[in-house]
């Protein structure tokens, strides 16, 4: 596949959107989604990721145009204020944002990393990864992994939902326990992933949209699953640990709901309340509110913003680079269609001259070897200069002369040619067209056919 053509994406996240919205964006799984975007006119590679927390799709095009009108009804359904549209660059920076854990819920979090390989996997599996996006997205996880390992952003506790779930670890051993989060909004959402990585048995997520639970069940590797509200009381008396966090104006467990729960560690992260303070007086239970965890997260919280800082820098350098290897790129597929081409014309040149020498008065091997060597060397010279113009062309953004390079000397190239950033004036002393009167050198067959 040729290097070329440009990124779009498209991205309805926690940033902009309700998580109503985020789950109307997403489609059944990223695999399908990729093959519904490979099949339309014009798209040569694509990608999608889809998590509790956002829903995204790039795809790479000849024409920005059309990779805008191809993801034009990604989100129909979706209000347009929730809807983040991104043109190459703006693509390839949030990739690496998203990588490096600057867009996720909390700064730094980890998962996010093995969700964007898991979705590379699944496009790659049916064609959707060209060289384009590899590159993209392998400098992305180059980013993120950076991060995590040269600063400290994914360091300590940030969010209520893992201060929760680390209070817990500390309360009660957490060996075979079952664990109700009640709420599958952003704080519902980070405590389920904190308890994900402890060694909690069972996890059940309690809301009043239940298929909003079983999307946050299903992206977690322990064994979990969806309950409704009517359900709480019931599933409290056979949990160890809950943990809510809804928005829910009036108490969600009281009194009545934990009478018979025995042994359990209540946590309420709720504004308002979710429970009731007096459950703190039923027999077995131990309640602590959201004061408690403040404290525990404000310290690694202004930690990760100063690394995230250093994150921003690294996120600057790493694209410049991408951009210089993007240029680079660009640069060789010119030169080897200048190359390609002028060795077509140079095959056919010295076969017919060496035909007609050898009609003439034969040639010896040594003859031919010669005429050859002349043949090769004459192609060298003359492309020698052309080749470090190009080079230097990419270095200097001169797309112009690049683009007109593979117009002139690939004559296989076809369709429309890919987007470019905006060229710049032609550099001093290249003409803007041959005159018509220019001298123009003989070919090889031209000077042997004279002689």
């Amino acid at each position: 596949m040729r290097y070329g053509g440009v990124i779009t994406g498209v991205s309805v996240s926690h940033t902009n959107a309700t998580v109503d919205e985020i789950e109307t964006a997403c489609r059944d799984d990223e695999r399908s989604f990729v093959e519904t975007l490979l099949a339309r006119e014009g798209v040569d590679e694509a990608y999608v990721i889809q998590t509790c927390n956002r829903a995204e799709a790039y795809v790479v095009t000849a024409k920005a145009a059309r990779g805008r009108q191809v993801l034009a009804e990604f989100a129909p359904d979706v209000r347009d204020g929730a809807i983040v549209e991104m043109d190459h660059e703006e693509s390839i920076r949030h990739l690496m944002r998203v990588a490096a854990g600057l867009e996720s819920l909390v700064v730094g979090e980890d998962q996010i990393l093995g969700q964007l390989k898991t979705a590379m996997a699944e496009a790659r599996a049916v064609g959707g990864i060209g060289e384009m996006l590899d590159d993209t997205l392998t400098k992305a996880l180059h980013v993120g992994e950076r991060a995590r390992t040269e600063t400290e952003i994914n360091e300590g506790v940030v969010s209520l939902g893992s201060a929760a779930v680390k209070l817990a670890g500390k309360t009660l051993d957490l060996e075979g326990k079952t664990a109700l989060v009640v709420g599958a909004g952003e704080m519902g959402t980070l405590a389920a992933r904190a308890l994900d990585g402890t060694a909690v048995e069972t996890i059940l997520v309690a809301n009043r949209t239940v298929p909003h639970a079983e999307h946050i069940a299903s992206e977690i590797s322990t064994d979990a699953s969806a309950v409704a509200l009517d359900a709480i009381p019931a599933a409290a008396t056979e949990a160890d640990i809950v943990i809510t966090a809804t928005g829910s104006p009036a108490y969600v467990l009281d009194v009545s709901s934990l009478a018979d729960a025995g042994e359990t560690l209540v946590i309420d992260l709720a504004q308002p309340r979710d429970v009731d303070p007096a459950v703190d007086d039923v027999t077995g239970v131990t309640f602590h509110d959201i004061d408690a965890l403040e404290a525990v997260t404000e310290a690694t919280r202004e930690r990760r913003q100063a690394a995230a800082e250093n994150v921003h820098q690294m996120i600057d350098d790493e694209f410049e680079r991408l951009l210089d290897a993007y240029k680079r790129k660009r640069a060789d597929d010119a030169i080897s269609a200048m190359y390609e081409s002028a060795e077509t014309v140079k095959s056919r040149e010295l076969d017919t001259a060496l035909s007609k020498l050898e009609a003439q008065d034969g040639l010896t091997d040594e003859q031919r070897e010669t005429v050859t060597a002349m043949a090769d060397a004459l192609v060298g010279q003359l492309l020698s200069a052309p080749t470090k113009s190009l080079r230097d062309a990419a270095a200097e953004d001169d797309w112009t002369t690049i683009q007109t390079a593979m117009q002139l000397f690939n004559p296989q190239f076809g369709g429309e040619l890919p987007d470019l950033p905006e060229a710049t004036t032609p550099r001093e002393g290249a003409p803007d067209e041959i005159p018509d009167d220019a001298d123009v050198p003989e070919t090889v067959l031209d000077r042997l056919s004279n002689d």
